[in-house]
């Protein structure tokens, strides 16, 4: 199991040493940063913008404590609560996703993992009747820690994309979590890649953690292969432990997107979550900075971006949406 740490080498065309000052870039170093990592996405650029959108599928109530989650049953906050929605009411989060044209569509549930039968059977269902619908998008799942055998039977009903962040460095990640282990999360990921998953998997910047603790991550989704990235930023929700935490700038997201890219030149990188918070005046320059895709809707408990205003953006950029395959 791959672990990463200060020594480890960055599989991208800087090291670590410049890649943790470069995250502290400002002026004209900054904007070379953004340039230089451009020049590295370019290949991204010329294949499109890759959109994705997710469905709330299952909220609240998570025995986890993750301190960011509004959904975590230790958090005090007005999140919904209910159990996972019915096979029609997914099927139809699906068919919306589809007319929308979103290059992948995730399914996500609170929890650690589909711990019933009939969640398992109910999704796989969907799956079946996303593909006989023929819709092109990619389909997404997000529902923690699953067993190899659960794995299988989704991979075979046409899942195709297995979403689980690891959030934060190895280091850093006993300040966030204590309900399960870095490993946990890792063992999740390896095992739904043993089952034929393509890995969706990436950061919440934003929790307190340091510079160094941003790069020593990067190098370990590096070393795991993980093609998928999403790139997430805090937005504090009242009544999580990091109600209080704000240390991001919108100068400090471009310049994490910007290392990320030189760090990770072959990976698609998404800005998920906070984009509206952080980032909403510097939209287009996301992808000047290295991004190669973009969360549009709205997240599990916050608002986002409409898909027609993400694409205005998108061609106010200079861009096009990537293309999604033909059925």
């Amino acid at each position: 199991m791959a672990k990463s740490g200060p020594t480890a080498k960055a599989p991208g065309p800087i090291g670590v040493a410049e890649a943790e000052r470069l995250l502290g870039a400002t002026g004209k170093e900054a904007v070379e940063l953004y340039a230089r990592a451009g020049r590295v996405a370019k290949g991204h650029a010329r294949r499109g913008v890759h959109l994705c959108g997710v469905v709330n599928a299952k909220s609240g109530r998570c025995p986890e404590d993750c301190a960011f989650c509004a959904q975590s049953a230790r958090s005090k906050t007005d999140a919904p609560v209910y159990s996972l929605m019915s096979e029609d009411d997914l099927f139809r989060a699906g068919d919306r996703a589809e007319r929308e044209g979103l290059n992948c569509f995730g399914i996500v549930l609170s929890g650690r993992g589909l711990r019933s039968r009939s969640e398992v059977d109910r999704l796989c269902r969907v799956y079946r009747r996303f593909e006989r619908a023929g819709f092109r998008f990619r389909r997404g799942l997000s529902a923690g820690i699953l067993r190899r055998g659960d794995l299988k039977r989704l991979r075979d009903a046409g899942g195709q994309s297995f979403h689980h962040n690891l959030e934060t460095a190895r280091s850093f990640y006993p300040s966030i979590c204590t309900t399960r282990t870095y490993d946990d999360n890792v063992a999740a990921i390896l095992l739904a890649r043993e089952a034929g998953f393509e890995i969706c998997s990436g950061a919440l910047f934003g929790m307190g953690e340091s510079d160094a603790q941003r790069v020593e991550l990067a190098i370990h989704l590096g070393e795991l292969a993980v093609v998928s990235i999403p790139l997430n930023f805090l937005s504090p929700i009242p009544g999580t432990p990091l109600e209080r935490q704000n240390d991001l700038k919108p100068e400090k997201c471009l310049n994490i997107i910007a290392v990320y890219r030189l760090l990770l030149p072959e990976a698609d990188l998404h800005v998920c979550g906070g984009r509206p918070r952080h980032l909403a005046k510097s939209s287009e320059t996301i992808f000047s900075a290295g991004a190669s895709g973009m969360m549009t809707g709205n997240y599990l408990t916050t608002p986002g971006f409409a898909p027609a205003d993400d694409r205005r953006m998108i061609k106010r950029a200079g861009l096009a949406q990537r293309a999604r395959p033909d059925r």
